[in-house]
C-alpha cells in the first residue's frame, strides 16, 4: 500500500488514481479514504487525478496516541501533498475533513491550491459558546463520547440513521451503506476517533476561514442532523472572502455516498469554472 511517513513517524495511507489536475479528498469522521470512492471514480473518469488519504488513526494509516488534532491533521496533508508535489490543486473535504481543508489553508496557505470544497462541514465551530449561539451544546459531544466508550461497536450502528437521514420517515435504506460505514468506524483507533471528537466540536476555524483567498464552494444539506446547517455552512460561507453556498433540501449529512450523482456533478462543474 502507497504510504507517506510523516516526521513524528506516522505512517498515512493514500490512493491516488488517474492523471490530469490533482483533487484531494479528506474524509469526515470517523470515515476512511473510501468514503470518497463515488466521487474519485466518476472525476478520475473525466481526467482529473484524485487523491485521499486516511487521516491519522483511521482506516490504513499507523494509530498514534497523540497528535489526534487538527493541526496534525493538516500538518500531516502538508506533507503528502509536499511529498506528491501536487500543484494547482482542487481540495476537497467533508465534515472533519472540511475542517482539516480550512486548517491546512490557514496554516500553509494556498500556494498549492487553486480552489475548495467544504461540504457538511465542521467550520466555522460546532460548539455552542457566548459568541457562538447557533452550535451544539457540549452535552451533545459529551454524549457522543459516552456512546463511543460504551460500545463502539453499536454505536456505529446507530450513527447511520441520523448520518444519512435513515430516520426520515421517506428514507430508503441500504444496509450495504450502513454495514460500509460500520466497517470504516471499526477499523480506526478507539483512540483516535475519542479525541477527535473534541478536535472537530471544539475547534474554531474562524481565522483560517478568513485568510482563504481562492474561490470556496460551500456545499451543505439542509437537513443535515450531524453538522447543522446553521452554524456550519451559512457561516462559513460569509465569512470566506469568495465563497458560493448551495444548500440541498432535504439532504443529509452523508450525502456524498447516497446522492453521488448530484455532489458528482456540482464538484465538476466547479472545478471546471
Amino acid at each position: 500500500m502507497p504510504t507517506i511517513t510523516t516526521k513524528d513517524g506516522t505512517s498515512i495511507y493514500y490512493k491516488d488514481w488517474g492523471t490530469g489536475q490533482p483533487i484531494t479528498f479528506s474524509h469526515g469522521w470517523p470515515l476512511t479514504a473510501d468514503a470518497w470512492d463515488a466521487q474519485m471514480l466518476f472525476l478520475g473518469q473525466q481526467g482529473y487525478r484524485v487523491i485521499a488519504h486516511d487521516r491519522r488513526g483511521n482506516g490504513r494509516s499507523s494509530q498514534p496516541w497523540d497528535g489526534n488534532d487538527m493541526d496534525h491533521y493538516a500538518d500531516d496533508l502538508a506533507e503528502l501533498m509536499n511529498f506528491l508535489d501536487l500543484k494547482n490543486t482542487v481540495m476537497v473535504g467533508h465534515s472533519t475533513g472540511g475542517g482539516e481543508v480550512a486548517r491546512y489553508l490557514g496554516r500553509h496557505g494556498t500556494g498549492r491550491v487553486a480552489k475548495a470544497v467544504l461540504i457538511g462541514a465542521v467550520p466555522p465551530l460546532m460548539l455552542k459558546t457566548d459568541k457562538n449561539p447557533e452550535g451544539l451544546p457540549i452535552s451533545v459531544f459529551d454524549g457522543l463520547r459516552a456512546s463511543l466508550v460504551a460500545d463502539r461497536s453499536q454505536f456505529y450502528q446507530d450513527l447511520t440513521l441520523p448520518f444519512y437521514g435513515y430516520n426520515r420517515a421517506a428514507a430508503k435504506i441500504s444496509k450495504g451503506v450502513q454495514d460500509n460505514f460500520w466497517l470504516a468506524g471499526m477499523l480506526g483507533s478507539h483512540k483516535s476517533q475519542y479525541d477527535t471528537i473534541k478536535a472537530f466540536s471544539e475547534t474554531d476555524f474562524t481565522e483560517d476561514l478568513k485568510k482563504i483567498d481562492i474561490p470556496v464552494l460551500v456545499l451543505h444539506g439542509e437537513d443535515d442532523q450531524i453538522v447543522p446547517i446553521v452554524a456550519a455552512g451559512l457561516k462559513s460561507a460569509k465569512i470566506a472572502k469568495d465563497a458560493k453556498l448551495k444548500v440541498y433540501p432535504g439532504f443529509p449529512h452523508g450525502m456524498c455516498q447516497i446522492h453521488a450523482d448530484t455532489i458528482n456533478a456540482d464538484l465538476l462543474a466547479f472545478i471546471k469554472s
